[in-house]
């Protein structure tokens, strides 16, 4: 749905001092990882050296390109309710094969509309933008709906909605956790209302203009670029850079068709 391939609702669920995510050192690559919470406070490290909190409306966003590794683990301090989403964006060809980045937004720009409230993420919405790197036309916001409002809406942008919270009606759907929804492109508004309070995350983007294949945590074009990049993985040859976690790293398993010809 434009450049946006993945999204991962995470919880809520209850998390100790020592125990949260706990997802050891693993690898990206040709990606962008939008990390966002709803309740809670988690720690990224990744291969580039940061070690970042993350916390309720602030953003991280980590640029794979060809290739970094992290992990997403407990803060040492917070307990109780971890609850939000990781999505990620497809990068497109112009930038997938660069270097990667990292990059923590711990303040947003929000605009206020009838019955609705909107952080900008990435991209712009009426006219607000986002500091966050973006490498395609797309914008991504969290909406608290409190009531019917009418969205304005990109007529070359297709669109998803994923509630967090609470329902969304979308075009005489209701829409909760665990769905997504899709827009196709060609309207210039949305109504949609809750009743008496939803949270939803409204992803847009211009059509991506190459066919992609995602197989683990690879965003490609081949299988041979996804072979490449297990292979650099489990041989640990210097691509992906080495995490400094207390969390064991991440194996899998080759590619579905290796192992089907082998």
């Amino acid at each position: 749905m434009g450049a946006w391939c993945f999204a991962d609702h995470m919880g809520p669920a209850d998390v100790t001092k020592k125990h949260g995510l706990d997802i050891g050192p693993h690898p990206h690559a040709g990606l962008q990882t939008v990390t966002w919470l709803v309740s809670g406070e988690a720690v990224h490290h990744d291969s580039l050296g940061t070690e970042q909190l993350i916390a309720p409306g602030q953003l991280n966003l980590m640029t794979a390109g060809k290739g970094v590794s992290h992990s997403e683990e407990a803060t040492g301090q917070y307990e109780g309710s971890l609850h939000g989403i990781q999505l990620w964006i497809a990068q497109p060809d112009a930038t997938r094969g660069l270097a990667p980045a990292f990059e923590h937004h711990g303040e947003l720009p929000r605009l206020e509309m009838a019955n609705l409230g909107a952080t900008v993420l990435v991209g712009s919405f009426e006219g607000v933008t986002s500091p966050a790197r973006h490498d395609t036309d797309l914008v991504g916001l969290e909406l608290v709906v409190r009531g019917p409002t009418v969205l304005p809406l990109r007529r070359d942008y297709e669109y998803a909605i994923i509630v967090l919270e609470g329902a969304l009606l979308v075009r005489d759907e209701l829409l909760e956790p665990g769905h997504l929804g899709y827009l196709s492109s060609g309207d210039d508004e949305l109504f949609v209302d809750a009743s008496p309070f939803a949270r939803a995350m409204f992803l847009g983007g211009v059509p991506f203009k190459s066919e992609v294949l995602m197989w683990w945590n690879f965003v490609a074009r081949s299988r041979q670029e996804i072979d490449d990049a297990f292979t650099s993985w489990r041989n640990d040859d210097g691509r992906f850079g080495t995490v400094t976690s207390p969390l064991s790293r991440i194996e899998t398993t080759a590619p579905y068709w290796r192992r089907a010809s082998s």
